[in-house]
């Protein structure tokens, strides 16, 4: 069985007098230890659709399943990581972190135990020589670091990544997706990420569902990334499956807006 199912998702929004359908019949399964990412314009609902797997928002009809069951409330099962880091800026970076890992693990852990997890997790993105700052005081990019550190610390089933490079520089944004890729080679963890970038979604995913522009949106198509792993961008960079995935999303991309334009 699937391990993350969206089944027949739609999502309709009332405002007032006005009803606005955002996403319509909407179906994917996702299987464990996959790296999906969702790409398509703004405004075609990849956030409604992220926040409804994520119990922030509830399908208007249809559902998610995770392992068989229903996901209709946010849980440490499923782990966000947003573009704005959203830290706690009056905790060091060792708290933002100790903050998640005291929520899921109260019971099952000692505090020795929290302590020594908290302290793994940092050192898995390379932030434990920063865990007595506090977030004004570290960059941009570290402050993701903290954020996926957070994330990954709640051991959840999927972690959700919300554009989770769109605010940071290039070359940040590289060794983040660099980070990001060998994370889930070690982890083999299950991840479905929002982005807007083409060579991120080719770069990092397994699979690349392409959403059609809203209202009404619906998952236009899904491309198979058939790239071995691990991957090196530079090398990348010249392979033929990989400028051929680029070009089948571009085409996709392009297709779509000037059917906008048209319209």
């Amino acid at each position: 069985m699937a391990y993350l199912k969206l089944d027949h998702v739609d999502k309709t929004f009332t405002r007032g007098a006005t009803t606005t359908e955002v996403l319509k019949d909407i179906n994917l399964t996702i299987e464990k230890g996959e790296y999906v990412s969702i790409i398509g314009h703004s405004g075609c609902g990849k956030s409604t659709m992220l926040n409804i797997v994520a119990g922030l928002t509830t399908a208007t009809s249809g559902g998610v399943l995770l392992e068989e069951r229903e996901v209709n409330s946010p849980g440490p099962d499923r782990a966000v990581v947003f573009q704005n880091h959203s830290l706690l800026p009056w905790l060091t970076v060792y708290e933002n972190v100790r903050l998640g890992v005291d929520k899921v693990f109260a019971k099952t852990k000692t505090r020795a135990e929290r302590d020594a997890w908290t302290m793994h997790n940092l050192n898995l993105v390379q932030m434990a020589h920063a865990k007595d700052k506090r977030p004004n005081e570290i960059s941009g990019g570290m402050k993701q670091r903290v954020g996926i550190a957070r994330a990954l610390a709640m051991e959840p089933k999927v972690l959700l990544l919300d554009e989770p490079f769109g605010a940071l520089d290039a070359l940040t944004r590289a060794h983040l997706q660099d980070s990001v890729m060998a994370l889930h080679q070690k982890l083999g963890n299950t991840i479905l990420m929002i982005t807007h970038d083409v060579d991120e979604a080719v770069l990092l995913s397994d699979r690349i569902v392409m959403m059609t522009n809203g209202p009404s949106a619906h998952i236009g198509e899904v491309l198979e990334v058939a790239l071995p792993r691990p991957r090196k961008r530079l090398e990348l960079a010249t392979n033929a499956t990989y400028v051929k995935c680029r070009q089948r999303v571009l085409e996709f991309l392009y297709e779509r807006h000037r059917f906008v334009e048209a319209a």
